[in-house]
């Protein structure tokens, strides 16, 4: 063969290995191309959704936030009984939700379902079942009240109580069993039914802070009366009639010393059921998906010296916890700020004067480190010193690949031969028992013991003691505010200031801001308790 004809040949090799490589390639993009389509449509089905439902569930709550302005007002157009009227509505139709979920879920019992472990934690739901309780029995003193009064008010308020304990007896069975479920079918459905529970419960919450809010306005305006000021009036909310039995009035006092664990129950459910909503159709990344049973930190003076990377994975239930920090803290700093306008402004000088100062710039401050401490403890990345999933079984991993680095394993075990120490230990222990003494002979360790450094546990005691402090100072700031106790803020240069509507109307915007913050601080530094 001429050497022409051997270069037209390797041409014509060449050219057809290029067309059939480029068509090979243009073939793969087209299936690229159709792969890619339908994830592109299915994650723009699942914004949509998320949308709609978003825009569903903030309308649900604006119509109950109208029916609640008008009734503050005293409308003679909005009563209390349609106020409760649209809220039993909504808690019915969350009531079926979850009642189809449910069934739902037991009837695919056998299909795996993935789970968010990050969404809550065992204590998380026992003290939400303790607020629920509590609540339960706010929802008896409103059954005791309605019964009393029954002869003149709407069968209303006896119908919402009863709907009510069923809703938190259900929601609570619901949180404790599902809660960290991640849904992959009818999300779209899904997504409405969770976002409807989520603004149910924070129209409950609403509907809490307004009833506590208006008995402490009266109970200042009786103070105020009673310090001669003059034009206030007071609104009465006692029905017309009397009341039948001789438990109305300690019924009537009685709730408002449960109004804050009710408000509290609600604000938790719809921070948890909200982390639901945002896992719905998530993919779980199993890498940062596990629990962890202890980590240990690599020097710190508190977790400004640690060395450690902060943990940038995704986590709804972490993101919505700084999230919820922040927009909390903003009531309180708010009240800080207005206080401090007062003071310096004000043209009297009570003594309490400087005093109410310093105590606004302090919680200011203590917010603004309280803060950086939680969220810096929860973001920071820990290194894990014993085994990854705490569920995991303790025994020799028999059945799986890790086994391989163990020893054989024949199937019996005869510890005396294996370990005849510890069978001498026992014989010693048994004859001992009996009065009589054998002593096994004892063999020195080769090795020596392990020298503990102290000072990774010095300064995880430090961080322990410094997470204690601050949960037991939260619940004691929440305690006195939640029952009304507010005297920083009662004092009459605030009202001097800015008028006495305006800095009530503040207050009552703030103070639930301020008791929820409290409460969620006390969730968070329990977590960084744990994980230190």
């Amino acid at each position: 063969m001429s050497p022409t004809m051997m270069e037209h040949n390797t041409l014509t090799l060449d050219a057809k290995y290029c067309n059939s490589s480029s068509s090979s390639s243009s073939s793969d993009n087209d299936k690229k191309t159709q792969l890619s389509q339908p994830s592109v449509s299915a994650e723009e089905r699942r914004k949509k959704a998320e949308i709609l439902s978003g825009q569903y569930g903030t309308n649900l709550l604006l119509i109950g936030a109208a029916l609640m302005l008008a009734l503050a007002h005293h409308s003679p157009a909005v009563k209390e009984d349609h106020l409760l009227a649209f809220v039993t509505c909504l808690m019915l139709l969350q009531l079926l939700w979850m009642m189809w979920f449910v069934l739902l879920r037991r009837r695919h019992r056998s299909a795996l379902t993935d789970k968010d472990v990050h969404a809550t934690t065992c204590w998380i739901r026992g003290g939400l079942t303790l607020l629920a309780l509590l609540s339960l029995i706010m929802d008896v003193f409103r059954i005791g009240y309605y019964v009393g009064y029954q002869s003149c008010v709407s069968a209303v308020l006896g119908v919402y109580p009863v709907i009510h304990a069923t809703h938190t007896i259900a929601q609570v069975h619901f949180l404790w069993f599902h809660i960290k479920d991640v849904i992959k079918s009818f999300e779209t459905f899904e997504r409405f039914g969770v976002i409807h529970a989520v603004f149910t419960n924070l129209l409950l919450w609403c509907n809490g802070v307004m009833s506590e809010a208006e008995h402490f306005l009266n109970n200042h305006k009786r103070r105020l009366s009673a310090l001669g000021y003059g034009n206030l009036t007071i609104v009465h909310t006692e029905p017309d009639c009397n009341c039948t039995t001789s438990t109305c009035s300690m019924f009537s006092s009685s709730l408002y010393y449960l109004y804050p664990f009710n408000i509290e129950y609600h604000i938790f459910v719809s921070a948890m059921l909200f982390v639901m909503w945002k896992n719905i159709g998530r993919t779980i990344d199993l890498s940062s998906n596990r629990k962890r049973l202890a980590t240990k930190t690599q020097g710190l003076l508190i977790y400004r010296a640690d060395r450690m990377p902060l943990d940038t994975s995704k986590n709804p239930s972490r993101q919505l916890d700084t999230e919820l920090l922040f927009g909390s803290s903003m009531g309180s700093w708010f009240m800080s700020w207005c206080s401090i306008v007062a003071v310096l402004g004000a043209t009297s000088s009570p003594p309490y004067r400087w005093t109410n100062l310093t105590y606004s710039l302090l919680v200011v401050l203590e917010k603004c480190t309280q803060n950086l401490f939680i969220i810096e403890s929860l973001y920071r990345r820990q290194e894990v010193a014993g085994r990854d999933d705490p569920e995991l079984a303790t025994s020799p991993e028999i059945f799986s690949v890790a086994s391989a680095l163990a020893p054989p394993y024949n199937g019996i075990f005869n510890r005396a031969y294996d370990t005849p120490d510890k069978a001498c230990v026992a014989m010693e222990n048994e004859q001992e028992d009996h009065g009589r003494a054998y002593k096994c002979p004892r063999k020195t360790s080769d090795h020596p013991l392990p020298f503990r450094n102290q000072a990774p546990n010095i300064k995880r005691r430090i961080l322990k003691n410094i997470a204690v402090f601050l949960i037991m100072g939260n619940i004691s700031l929440w305690i006195l505010p939640a029952f009304g106790c507010r005297p920083q803020y009662e004092n009459g240069l605030e009202q001097e200031t800015f008028g006495f509507s305006t800095w009530t109307t503040t207050l009552n915007f703030a103070v639930p801001l301020n008791l929820f913050y409290r409460m969620h601080s006390v969730a968070s530094l329990f977590e960084v308790f744990r994980r230190v």
